[in-house]
């Protein structure tokens, strides 16, 4: 089952498209195929968790990563629609500090592909929103880190869309860019 594989202003962040069956029954897609996915990215992959959220409009998550076991994320949604953002915190990189955000719904059908060494969040922008995602690696509590949703200095284009923010306590209280860690 072929899959399409959209570059994004950050080369190592993937837009990938599955292709889907559509008829007058329903539709069907393969959403993650061990050999197209790893020839995508240019190397093997190796999950290890699958986790699976729900979050109601206006929820926003984030900008959440690990310092020591570091996830690479393979995320989709999979009812309703977010706006989902990967930061890129590689200090060699030359997209250091740069951040991409891609719409995923369960229309569309995208996933999004997220390398180690990125912060990952996403805003709920539908009544209710299921969101999954592939991990590389297990949760790590006590190296999780946070970047605050609104630092001036990264500048993230959140859509606008005349909605009260939800946010929890740690991702209210997050480190600045110029405090949060970040990767050689």
């Amino acid at each position: 089952m072929p899959i399409t594989v959209i570059s994004t202003k950050i080369p190592d962040v993937l837009i990938i498209e599955p292709k889907v069956y559509d008829d007058d029954r329903g539709w069907f897609y393969e959403s993650f195929n061990e050999k197209e996915f790893s020839a995508a990215v240019g190397c093997n992959i190796t999950f290890v968790q699958d986790n699976h959220s729900s979050s109601k409009k206006g929820v926003l998550r984030g900008l959440h990563y690990q310092t020591q076991q570091t996830q690479a994320k393979l995320v989709r949604v999979c009812r309703g629609i977010v706006f989902s953002v990967a930061v890129d915190l590689r200090n060699s990189s030359p997209t250091f500090g740069q951040w991409v955000g891609v719409e995923l719904s369960d229309e569309n059908k995208k996933q999004l592909w997220i390398p180690e060494g990125f912060a990952h969040g996403f805003l709920a922008l539908s009544d209710e929103v299921e969101f999954l995602y592939k991990t590389t690696d297990h949760w790590h509590p006590s190296s999780e880190q946070c970047i605050v949703w609104n630092d001036p200095t990264l500048d993230i284009q959140w859509p606008q869309i005349g909605m009260e923010l939800i946010l929890n306590a740690k991702d209210q209280q997050g480190l600045s860019w110029s405090q949060a860690p970040k990767f050689d």
